[in-house]
């Protein structure tokens, strides 16, 4: 089975993320799309996010009864910080019976020269590179690239926490499930 593997920090998952996992599905040959929660992601602070495990949940509750997409916490058994070759070398020991790719945005594919062991990355995984607005894909890196042409919503996770954080609304940003976990338990509010 071809895998995508769509990594992030979710903080908290959006209709944004759910539309490109979704297209990925629906317009390439990928029959999974597979949303691997960071608990730790070398570029970004670990303060401002919620625990991995209510990042997981939330994302499981938005995707519920949907097949193509499933939610993974591969990387909580992992040494942090999270190295994307390190959860791919990972992930192909585990199931080598699945042929795994990258489902990344532009924006991040062109620090991936920066990323550790991107050499490894790009000679054993295909990537597929939803465009964000101002981030055009002018190198390749010598990566094997697919560039989709995914419906996009500038929608920011950081954005909703400040939404929450000053108490307003953020329906029609999150799955409905999403915005109803996160005011019962209280979650991004201090």
């Amino acid at each position: 089975m071809k895998i995508g593997l769509y990594f992030g920090s979710f903080n908290p998952v959006h209709v944004g993320h759910l539309i490109i996992a979704s297209h990925a599905v629906n317009e390439t040959d990928l029959n999974q799309v597979w949303f691997v929660v960071s608990p730790q992601n070398p570029f970004k602070q670990s303060a401002s996010l919620l625990n991995e495990y209510h990042r997981l949940h939330l994302i499981k509750s938005a995707i519920d009864g949907e097949n193509n997409l499933r939610a993974s916490s591969v990387e909580f058994s992992l040494p942090k910080p999270s190295y994307t070759v390190d959860t791919l070398v990972y992930l192909k020991e585990k199931h080598p019976e699945h042929e795994f790719s990258i489902l990344m945005g532009s924006d991040g594919f062109q620090n991936l020269n920066k990323w550790k062991n991107y050499e490894v990355l790009i000679a054993n995984y295909s990537i597929y590179i939803y465009k964000r607005p101002g981030f055009e894909v002018l190198e390749t890196f010598g990566a094997t690239i697919q560039i989709l042409d995914a419906p996009l919503l500038v929608i920011s996770s950081t954005r909703i926490r400040e939404l929450i954080k000053s108490k307003r609304s953020i329906r029609f940003l999150v799955p409905d499930i999403v915005k109803e976990e996160i005011e019962q338990a209280g979650y991004y509010k201090g």
